[in-house]
């Protein structure tokens, strides 16, 4: 299946790399590496529900997904938050473009109706997924699916950053689904190196840790 090309916007790239850099949603540690759950070591560490606390990044972020949304799917007609740390960001641009809101589980209510999405979302209905963070793409995957499962149509999956994985894109180019974030992990280097929080000799390593994350720091 061809996937659709989304637009992107270098300039709000920039701008929410630089945020997300200043309030310590994406910290940058390449001499001393954080370690994932999984157990993988990483340079990097993104937590990007901080981003709730400021309302102009917020803001900014929301207004980056509708310009995404208005310019690529103008016929969407349903906002679906990934959980958990989607769920708000779909609830602002949902507000400004005036669409329904649903939000899908990680996995199914265990009690009542036992819901996988919570809202009202019907048959046919396009939908465009919001994450706040796409990694190998799975998670954000069974998302859309879900969306499919229900009998929607999922447009696409929008996220606020991405580690460029290159398991993430065939992922998604096997599910035939497009996905986009409005920053990545490329454009915070960039940014990271003129702003002076990461040095000229940590770039290489940084770059090959989105290569083979797997032997970082081996």
């Amino acid at each position: 299946m061809t996937t659709k090309t989304i637009q992107s916007n270098a300039e709000l790239a920039e701008q929410i790399a630089s945020a997300l850099l200043r309030i310590k949603a994406v910290a940058l540690r390449p001499q001393q590496p954080f370690t994932w759950t999984s157990g993988l070591k990483s340079p990097i560490y993104c937590d990007n529900r901080l981003t709730i606390s400021y309302p102009e990044i917020r803001e900014l972020i929301a207004d980056g997904f509708v310009s995404v949304i208005r310019a690529n799917f103008p016929d969407t007609e349903v906002i679906a938050g990934a959980a958990t740390g989607g769920i708000p960001h779909a609830a602002w641009v949902a507000q400004k473009l005036n669409l329904p809101m649903v939000y899908v589980r990680d996995k199914a209510k265990g009690h009542g109706k036992e819901n996988l999405i919570e809202g009202t979302i019907h048959a046919g209905q396009k939908t465009v997924v919001i994450e706040d963070l796409i990694s190998t793409g799975g998670s954000s995957l069974k998302v859309a699916q879900a969306v499919n499962s229900a009998g929607a149509q999922a447009l696409c999956v929008l996220g606020i950053f991405s580690y460029q994985f290159e398991t993430a894109a065939s992922a998604f180019g096997e599910a035939g689904i497009p996905f986009e974030t409005l920053t990545n992990y490329t454009v915070l280097l960039d940014v990271a190196l003129k702003q002076g929080s990461i040095q000229q000799q940590d770039l290489t390593a940084l770059q090959a840790w989105r290569i083979n994350p797997s032997e970082y720091g081996k």
